[in-house]
C-alpha cells in the first residue's frame, strides 16, 4: 500500500477494513466470486489515497462494486 494512503497506522486501518470487507463479502450467501475456470486466483486491490477517509461500509460498496466491474461477482 502507498505511503500516499497516510502514514503507517492509517495504511494498516485500510488494509484491516478491506480485508475484512473482502471476507465479509465472500461470506454472504448471495455472493459467490467466479473465477472463470481457474483453480485459484490472486486479487490486488490498490487502495487510494481516499480510503484514509472512507468508512468500513464506503469501503464495502467500492469493493461490491469493483468486483461487480470485473465480473467476478
Amino acid at each position: 500500500m502507498s505511503k500516499r494512503v497516510g502514514k503507517a497506522v492509517v495504511r494498516n486501518l485500510v488494509r484491516r477494513r478491506l480485508r475484512e470487507a473482502l471476507r465479509s463479502l465472500l461470506l454472504d450467501e448471495e455472493v459467490s466470486v467466479r473465477h472463470r475456470g481457474a483453480a485459484s486466483f490472486d486479487l490486488v486491490v490498490i487502495a487510494r489515497p481516499e480510503a484514509a477517509g472512507a468508512s468500513f461500509w464506503q469501503l464495502k460498496d467500492a469493493l461490491r462494486r469493483a468486483l461487480e466491474r470485473g465480473k467476478l461477482l
